[in-house]
């Protein structure tokens, strides 16, 4: 079995708690205007240009983006800074794209870090099948779940579904206790209103203490050149607003809540 992988990141430290190893997964289900990764969407290899310097001078040339690995090429990756993941209480993170888009391989590769006794995060978009979610729970010690808006109309037009799955799943890990750190990027124009707020503090406030940690994301631009560079047009105008002011907003828009709320990963 075989998974499209196209980075791994090691000494992560944004990415769940300690030091940890990331795995990125190559394919989305979504398409958000703001993704900082958009080279990770499309579910197939493809070719981006980067820049090298050589001898003073910056060269442009095409590399492939994405490697088909196996479970066992991941692991070996992984076990390099066990080390370091058990010193600092860290572990590996599987994140994208969105690993639940290749569920077998992530089945397998969560499978084979649980028995080495390796802490294990999912970065997830929750958008997936219930079946899915089942599959790896009990073996998934900890989810990064993105919460992108509770609008409907805005969320189906700026990521190209609709949030319903997305809130049904979160409803499941609430309902069987999984751990949970809710994952918010606040985009201005799209999630920052009044009822994008009331929306976020409502799900909180019905999680009953199971939601501990909020991490508001602010918007960036850094997937700008990417786009670029993987020659795509962006689809959306780029909100100009303060999103980092709209972030503080939020905190204190939640400091009632029973949540430890944070700006940035």
């Amino acid at each position: 079995m075989q998974g499209l992988i196209f980075d791994i990141r090691r000494f992560s430290v944004n990415d769940g708690p300690g030091i940890r190893t990331t795995i990125f997964f190559k394919g989305c289900p979504l398409n958000c205007f703001w993704c900082h990764n958009p080279e990770s969407r499309n579910p197939f290899q493809e070719e981006m240009i980067v820049n090298k310097p050589l001898d003073g001078v910056q060269y442009s040339q095409a590399e492939t983006v994405g490697q088909w690995m196996t479970v066992q090429e991941v692991v070996s990756k992984c076990l390099l800074d066990t080390a370091f993941m058990s010193e600092s209480g860290g572990g590996v993170t599987l994140s994208g794209g969105e690993p639940l888009f290749q569920p077998d391989f992530t089945e397998a590769l969560v499978n084979e870090l649980s028995l080495l006794g390796i802490h294990v995060a999912v970065d997830t978009c929750g958008y997936a099948s219930r079946e899915i979610f089942e599959r790896l729970l009990p073996k998934v010690h900890l989810w990064l779940f993105d919460f992108k808006g509770a609008d409907i109309e805005k969320h189906k037009e700026n990521t190209g579904v609709k949030p319903d799955l997305i809130l049904q799943n979160l409803d499941f890990l609430i309902s069987q206790k999984a751990e949970i750190i809710l994952r918010y990027p606040v985009v201005p124009g799209f999630n920052d209103t009044e009822f994008d707020i009331s929306a976020l503090f409502h799900l909180l406030d019905k999680s009953r203490g199971r939601i501990k940690e909020v991490h508001l994301l602010p918007y960036h631009r850094l997937g700008e050149d990417k786009l670029r560079r993987l020659n795509i047009s962006k689809p959306h105008i780029i909100p100009k607003s303060n999103s980092t002011a709209a972030a503080r907003a939020i905190v204190s828009a939640l400091a009632s809540l029973p949540v430890t709320v944070k700006i940035g990963a």
